[in-house]
Order: C-alpha cells, then sequence, then structure tokens
C-alpha cells in the first residue's frame, strides 16, 4: 500500500504542474490577443479625400475601412488619374506604333507587342469606366491637355521627334529608355491614386498597371 501512495504522488504533481500551465497560457493568449484587437481597433488615422467639391475627413483606421465597405463611389482623386491614364497610355501606344518598322532587336518588337496588347484594353476598359460614371470619352481628356508635361514619365515632342527619326540599335536603346521612364511614371500615378482614391475598381486597375509595368521595367533594364 505504501508503494502505491508513494508512486501516485509524483503523477499527482505532474498533473498539477502542467493544468497551471495549461491556465496561464490561456491568460498570457487572451491578453495578448486583447492588445492585439485594441491596436487593430485604434490604428493610425487615415486621411479620407472628399467627393468632389467636399473636404477631406481624418478617419480611424476602422471607420474608414467600413466607409469604404459601404461606399466607393469616386472621388475627386479617381476621376482625374483615369482621365490622364488614358492620355498617359495613348503616348504608350504611340511609341510601340513605331516598333515593327524602326526596331532592330526582336526582343524589343516582343516587348512592344506586350505593351500594346496589355494598355489597349486597359484605355477601353478606362473610357467605359469614365462614361459609366457620367463622362464621355470627349470630356475625360478635353481640357486636359496642358497636363501633358505635368504627367510623370510623358515624353517631351522633342523626345518623340528623335524616336521617329531613329533606327535600328540607336531605336531600341532610345525607345528602352523612354519607356522605362514612361513606366517609372504609370507607376507613381497609379501608387498615388491607391492612397487617395476611393474606388474599387480604380484601385484594382491601379494594381494591374503597378504589377505589370514593374515587370516590363526589370525586362527592359535587361535588353539596354
Amino acid at each position: 500500500m505504501l508503494l502505491r501512495r508513494t508512486s501516485r504522488a509524483p503523477l499527482i504533481a505532474v498533473s498539477l504542474a502542467a493544468a497551471v500551465l495549461v491556465l496561464a497560457g490561456c491568460d498570457s493568449g487572451t491578453d495578448s490577443g486583447g492588445k492585439a484587437d485594441s491596436a487593430r481597433a485604434t490604428g493610425p488615422s487615415v486621411i479620407a479625400p472628399g467627393k468632389p467639391g467636399e473636404a477631406a475627413e481624418t478617419l480611424s483606421a476602422a471607420d474608414a475601412e467600413q466607409r469604404r465597405a459601404e461606399d466607393d463611389s469616386p472621388n475627386a482623386a479617381d476621376l482625374s488619374y483615369t482621365r490622364m491614364m488614358i492620355e498617359h497610355h495613348g503616348q504608350a501606344l504611340e511609341m510601340t506604333e513605331l516598333v515593327p518598322e524602326r526596331a532592330a532587336s526582336e526582343q524589343v518588337k516582343r516587348l512592344a507587342e506586350r505593351i500594346t496588347a496589355a494598355q489597349q484594353p486597359e484605355i477601353a476598359a478606362m473610357e467605359g469606366w469614365l462614361k459609366s460614371n457620367g463622362e464621355e470619352k470627349e470630356g475625360s481628356s478635353g481640357g486636359h491637355g496642358h497636363q501633358h508635361e505635368t504627367m510623370p514619365g510623358m515624353a517631351t515632342e522633342a523626345q518623340l521627334k528623335k524616336l521617329r527619326a531613329a533606327k535600328g540599335t540607336a531605336f531600341d536603346e532610345l525607345f528602352l529608355k523612354l519607356m522605362i521612364t514612361h513606366h517609372d511614371g504609370a507607376i507613381t500615378m497609379a501608387t498615388d491614386v491607391k492612397a487617395e482614391g476611393n474606388n474599387i475598381l480604380i484601385e484594382e486597375m491601379a494594381d494591374d498597371v503597378i504589377a505589370t509595368q514593374t515587370s516590363e521595367i526589370g525586362r527592359m533594364r535587361q535588353l539596354l
């Protein structure tokens, strides 16, 4: 009998120790989880741009997310981005149209084909988006020509004239340099609208621009 009592005592002690550890773990998890939930609830403040004619607001991260889920109606940043990106893409297509007759590199020709294949549908999608939001195609670009030089990455008329006059390897090099700068500008614009816009579809379009053109910049730099 003594042997049985003696052997049972360590087992009881071990069981009690394990129970204490489990309870301690639960308490610790609840505390840290509570702190994490609290941190997520508070979060940083967010500046929410207003609709056209309205002032911006400062919201908590949670309120901004809730408002975004409830109402993703376009704001001024969404509309401005779309108008300008149509023009921006248009210049890229103007440059790629020169490639078949002037480029020497087959790689440059294939790259230009990919750029055209990506950006033509994007222009159509953005024009359709503007129309569905009360703006016709003509209104999207009309009156915005003065922004041509201020849009990031846009080639100047002098640079385009030089590109039109070039041929062979000289054309390839100039095309790649201008298009890298052009893509960098598009990524800047897309990044800005992701921060300032409110429409989910425009944000998704901007994500596509960033992903596609970042990849193409990598290819172009390898060709220089």
